[in-house]
């Protein structure tokens, strides 16, 4: 698709000559996301406000444009990307603020382009806490992690973000606006729009205000690091942690290749002999039981083969405990210049036998796949290392990541705990999902969009 200039002209005129741009530096700042592929976009348009959203909209199904949402461009699977080009209305510009915090009803109204963290330290300026914190919490969008449904390490104790959406105001592809929930605790009149249009992934409507419930912000918290022979000893820990009646804040491991690449990344001092390490948090409302839980873990820990057990003494040392976590995506480089980086989620109990079956596919395919991720909850980012120049061993690579997605499903688990399916999962849903299920899906896709204006090519619907 290209935009002629009438078409540039009338969306000109609908937000101003200084909200719309087809020069090629914007063309390529918004060509990609985190996944690196590059599909550049006919136009970028900065909407002001939700009436600029329906106009946009309104106009661009009847004259059959299509249209990209998008947020920070953080994900991980293509979602926001303008694959045969496109219109992407970003909303970084001036749909991010946040528009109330509600203190006598615990909700945050706020706006899809404004940052995960801004929220949190927003709410926590009041006491209050918004517990979704995705690993790109920094950057990442409200908007967009309503669109993918994203996760976070607190997810173990505190769900994700469609745990705390309770109504979205959003744009369908003919122009109209719509309510879906409110922002009362208890609403069962209709269906549930607001649950169909979490982690759609921007091909129903486009999302331009979301409410979102609070919590009192937990009083007390401590972190505390595990040292393991073995990820299969890890893994026990986790889910027989949980079956003692705790529940962390977060449960999360690096597998021995992962604490090697830290370690020689960053000199933090890690035990590279270990077969694993888990970091996890827990909160409680009064000291004590804080100390009863950390207790309970430690004795977990140790019963399933923890040779050290470590709890940080103050927030400075809990977050150089954090520091492995969240430095270890960008230390696994050191074994390939391409990373195939998927998260797959199984059941907790199942853990063990999806990283045996990831070790046999590694094996198998010689290629290496550090592990970590999120345990709490189930769900493990593998990364199939290869040579980004090397065509024969990218192809090697997605045969690796197509049996671990058919490992995770035939445990009960599923293509994606937080990522989406985009286009870098689509080719895949035909491994979890049946013809029936899918036909449903796309159903549901011509319902709201009958013209597939709205980001199409994603999620295996076309």
């Amino acid at each position: 698709m290209s935009l002629d200039a009438l078409h540039i002209k009338a969306l000109g005129g609908v937000v101003g000559a200084d909200n719309i741009y087809t020069d090629k530096a914007h063309l390529i700042a918004y060509s990609y996301d985190a996944t690196r592929t590059r599909y550049e976009p006919d136009c970028v348009i900065f909407p002001r406000n939700e009436k600029d959203v329906s106009e946009i909209l309104h106009y661009c199904n009847e004259k059959r444009l299509v249209i990209i949402p998008r947020g920070a461009g953080s994900g991980f699977t293509g979602g926001s990307l303008g694959v045969k080009g496109g219109i992407i209305l970003a909303f970084e510009k001036h749909m991010n603020k946040i528009l109330e915090i509600d203190m006598d009803n615990m909700v945050a109204v706020v706006q899809p382009g404004v940052i995960n963290m801004d929220l949190q330290k927003a709410a926590e300026a009041k006491g209050l806490f918004y517990p979704p914190d995705p690993a790109s919490e920094e950057h990442s969008t409200i908007g967009g992690n309503v669109s993918e449904n994203a996760g976070g390490m607190r997810a173990a104790k505190y769900g994700i973000t469609k745990d705390y959406v309770m109504a979205l105001r959003a744009v369908l592809p003919s122009g109209e606006i719509i309510r879906a929930g409110k922002r009362t605790i208890k609403d069962v009149a209709g269906y549930n729009i607001a649950g169909i249009l979490i982690a759609s992934e921007g091909t129903l409507a486009v999302i331009t205000e979301i409410t979102v419930k609070l919590i009192s912000k937990p009083k007390f918290i401590k972190t505390a690091f595990g040292v393991f022979p073995s990820v299969k000893h890890a893994m026990s820990a986790v889910y027989k942690t949980f079956a003692e009646g705790i529940t962390p804040v977060a449960m999360e491991f690096l597998d021995n290749l992962s604490i090697k690449a830290v370690e020689q990344r960053f000199h933090k001092g890690l035990p590279v002999d270990a077969g694993a390490i888990l970091i996890t948090d827990a909160d409680a409302g009064i000291p004590a039981l804080l100390d009863e839980q950390m207790k309970k873990i430690d004795e977990v820990f140790r019963a399933n083969g923890c040779s050290e057990f470590k709890i940080a003494k103050d927030e400075s040392e809990a977050k150089d405990l954090w520091f492995a976590r969240r430095n270890c995506s960008q230390s696994i480089t050191i074994y390939g210049s391409k990373k195939l980086n998927e998260d797959v989620t199984v059941p907790r109990s199942k853990l063990p036998e999806l990283l045996d079956a990831i070790d046999e596919i590694s094996k198998k395919y010689g290629v290496l796949i550090p592990c970590f991720g999120h345990t709490g909850d189930g769900n493990v980012h593998t990364n199939v290392m290869v040579d980004g120049s090397d065509e024969k061993q990218i192809e090697i690579g997605h045969k690796a990541i197509e049996e671990i997605f058919k490992a995770a499903i035939k445990l009960g688990g599923t293509l994606s705990g937080e990522h989406g399916i985009g286009i870098s999962k689509a080719p895949f849903m035909r491994l979890a999902f049946t013809s029936s299920e899918m036909n449903l899906f796309r159903s549901i896709k011509r319902a709201f969009d009958p013209n597939n204006i709205l980001n199409p090519y994603k999620m295996g619907l076309d």
